[in-house]
């Protein structure tokens, strides 16, 4: 950079030349960090990611999904991301080996998850496929890959909600969504790479930027609809005499404690394996009309309906997250309790039809 007769600040002007050099190219190479990938990234749980993420400065995101002709664009137009490509584009770079730039870690949050779709040659290639590219990509690059599983894994309860790997194949899911899951959770188990990957069980997640979801939205969200329409909620009817109608459970999470505990696994490099990601206490669908009422400021008003025959062998009667793995692993967060987080929920965002934003 210099001769031996040029002055020291002469050294240091070039030092800093070429220091400058390399932020330029560096930048039109992606940036001078390495990238944040999030596969579903416009989707419910990605998009909430990519705020949560905004939310720490980081904005180094490459956001991979399949927009399609629904409102889902929506959910990334208050985020702030470096890129945006389709995921059929994506694989396709995977595969062919021409993705060029630095990745700190993947997302892998992308997958279909409608419980009533019956094209299981689909959910094969687009859930358990697709998964099984980017995992061995990461273990190769030595890439964090963080996965969403899916309670849906756990079928009618039966094996119980704890999150063991030893317990995966004791596992029966309901339907195919579950079971594409369960069989890539299978597959990266006899690999022997969950000691290096992170699979997250999300139980049900609700909050903003589920507005795309049709009938995959939660019921909260088509709770809040039914009232301003008819006055009152629509409940299934139970079939099973150990659970009054109305009584039967679930697991609710709010999107911001499910976002929270993902990026814990960010942090915690060292924590890999399976996570059941929930609140840990089962909640009656009866709490949940009392908690959507009560947001709105109106008295509970339940009608309880028939439940499809197709639906009735394939619904689940309760579920509720063993959380004692991830606080061992040393996530200490309080969890918001379901009533704030539907007050939240209706106040602060549906009631003004609002997504996630990093202004916000």
């Amino acid at each position: 950079l210099y001769t031996k007769d040029e002055k020291p600040d002469v050294c240091l002007s070039c030092f800093l030349l070429l220091l400058d050099i390399i932020r330029v190219t560096t930048f039109f190479r992606g940036g001078i960090k390495d990238l944040i990938i999030v596969t579903g990234g416009a989707g419910f749980i990605g998009s909430a990611v990519c705020w949560g993420l905004n939310k720490r400065g980081i904005d180094n995101i490459l956001i991979v999904d399949s927009l399609g002709d629904d409102d889902k664009w929506k959910n990334i137009r208050g985020l702030k991301f470096s890129d945006y490509i389709e995921k059929d584009a994506f694989i396709e770079k995977i595969i062919e080996g021409k993705l060029d730039f630095a990745i700190e870690i993947i997302f892998h949050l992308g997958a279909c998850s409608d419980t009533l779709c019956r094209d299981a040659r689909f959910f094969i290639f687009n859930n358990y496929e697709y998964s099984k590219e980017l995992a061995m990509f990461c273990i190769k690059k030595n890439i964090r890959f963080i996965y969403a599983s899916s309670a849906a894994t756990y079928g009618d309860g039966g094996a119980g909600y704890e999150d063991d790997e030893d317990r995966l194949e004791t596992l029966r899911p309901l339907n195919m969504y579950g079971y594409s899951k369960q069989l890539f959770d299978l597959w990266a188990k006899k690999q022997g790479i969950l000691k290096n990957i992170v699979g997250l069980k999300y139980f049900n997640v609700f909050g903003p930027n589920e507005y795309h979801k049709a009938e995959m939205r939660s019921k909260i969200l088509k709770a809040f609809y039914e009232i301003k329409e008819t006055g009152k909620i629509k409940l299934f009817k139970s079939y099973r005499k150990e659970y009054r109608d109305g009584y039967q459970k679930r697991d609710f999470l709010y999107i911001k404690d499910a976002v929270d505990m993902t990026l814990f696994f960010m942090d915690k490099i060292d924590k890999n394996g399976i996570y059941n990601i929930g609140e840990g206490k089962a909640r009656a669908w009866i709490d949940l009309a009392n908690a959507v009422f009560g947001a709105l400021g109106k008295k509970t008003e339940i009608e309880f309906i028939d439940m499809p025959e197709d639906l009735k062998d394939r619904y689940q009667y309760f579920t509720e997250a063993d959380i004692s793995k991830i606080r061992r692993a040393g996530y200490k967060e309080n969890i918001m309790s379901f009533e704030d987080a539907v007050k939240d929920y209706v106040c602060n965002y549906l009631i003004h039809h609002k997504h996630l934003d990093f202004a916000d």
